[in-house]
């Protein structure tokens, strides 16, 4: 299993603070089934992590996990925060696409959906990008407005669920909701977004479990081929999106 979205790299950002806490994450990530792992750090006024030095955390990782002999690989990424300068900084190459495929993360902020996402969607596409729209469920205007979610899906991006999401960690109505996303054909692929080995864990095993439950097999190995095919920087599986249907109550929405 390949994750494609986690805070491991040491004192980058609000994942692993020290080398010895990527160390830990690394040994529950291969309990969890976990055999590589596609760091990402933010990219934000809050932290700033240039490409270079993403790349160069990621090989000191990967060699402290060659000397211990804990069997998983770290390729470097990033979380980059949508702005009006994320197609500059794209350009300049600043901005690093995951494991330096054409696929790139967008990070939406947690309270609405700016109103130029889809024409920075539209020119990532121009420039031979793949966006890819992190934690929508998270987000409190996709919430409010699911079609937002299903317009930008419909003109090329790709959507990421987080595994703690599907399992209830954030509530039952993210839960709920995360569930209506994957049924409406608007996820493409399941991550940890993992911080720590506490609070903000992995929890791709159990997520998986309950998508197999829920929706058989087929379902669990679409997202797990998709990260493969991602991370070798190959076209991803799709299936035609839907819009979220919300159940009426007494006639009402």
């Amino acid at each position: 299993m390949i994750d494609i979205h986690c805070h491991i790299l040491p004192g980058l950002d609000d994942g692993a603070k020290t080398m010895e806490e990527s160390m830990e994450m690394a040994r529950e990530a291969v309990k969890e089934g976990i055999r590589a792992i596609i760091a990402t750090p933010h990219h934000n006024r809050s932290y700033e992590n240039p490409k270079e030095a993403v790349i160069q955390k990621a090989a000191e990782l990967n060699s402290r996990l060659k000397e211990e002999n804990v069997p998983i690989s770290i390729f470097p990424g990033q979380e980059p925060a949508i702005s009006g300068d994320i197609l500059e900084d794209y350009q300049k190459g600043n901005i690093l696409a995951l494991n330096n495929t054409h696929y790139v993360f967008i990070e939406l902020p947690s309270g609405h959906v700016p109103r130029y996402t889809s024409q920075i969607v539209y020119d990532l596409q121009n420039f031979g990008a793949v966006p890819i729209i992190v934690h929508p469920e998270r987000n409190q205007g996709i919430i409010e407005q699911p079609d937002i979610l299903y317009q930008l899906i419909k003109k090329g991006a790709l959507s990421q669920l987080t595994a703690s999401s599907i399992c209830g960690v954030f509530g039952k109505n993210i839960k709920k909701f995360s569930r209506q996303l994957i049924e409406a054909n608007l996820v493409h692929f399941i991550a940890s977004d993992a911080h720590n080995t506490h609070n903000r864990t992995f929890h791709m095993q159990k997520a998986f479990g309950e998508i197999e439950s829920s929706y058989g097999s087929d379902f669990a190995f679409f997202f797990k081929e998709n990260a493969e095919l991602l991370i070798e920087g190959n076209n991803v599986n799709k299936v035609e999106p839907q819009k979220v249907k919300r159940k009426k109550l007494l006639g009402i929405f």
